[in-house]
């Protein structure tokens, strides 16, 4: 069985969520560059770097590296979870609710960096 790497597929799980290497290491909290290596199979990402791949693409760990290139060794040393969620989704659902109120959505709007967070509040105040 061929492997896929685990660099390719970094990469269409960014393209299918249609953002540039610039907004991902924005995500991951690091230089643009280095998500280049990462892409580009570079470079091999730590344990640490997996995880947060995994919870921004919304999978646990062990989905990301599965079937890829990615060191046994490595994935044996990876969390069985990963925080998959912001907290401006918590809030949104909490809003669907009725548990949270349109103030406190404006108030999360007011220091919400990410473009597509902020969309999805605005989108949530008009409705």
């Amino acid at each position: 069985m061929v492997k896929e790497s685990l660099a390719r597929r970094i990469a269409k799980l960014r393209s299918e969520l249609g953002w540039t290497q610039q907004e991902l290491s924005d995500r991951l909290g690091m230089s643009r560059a280095a998500v280049s290596h990462l892409e580009g199979g570079l470079s091999v990402p730590s344990e640490r770097t997996v995880t947060l791949l995994a919870g921004i693409f919304g999978l646990e760990p062990h989905e990301l590296v599965h079937g890829t290139d990615y060191p046994i060794g490595k994935a044996e040393r990876l969390p069985v979870v990963a925080a998959r969620y912001t907290e401006v989704d918590l809030q949104l659902r909490l809003f669907e609710a009725g548990l949270v109120t349109a103030d406190a959505l404006r108030a999360l709007l007011a220091r919400t960096h990410d473009k597509r967070e902020r969309d999805a509040l605005e989108r949530a105040l008009r409705s």
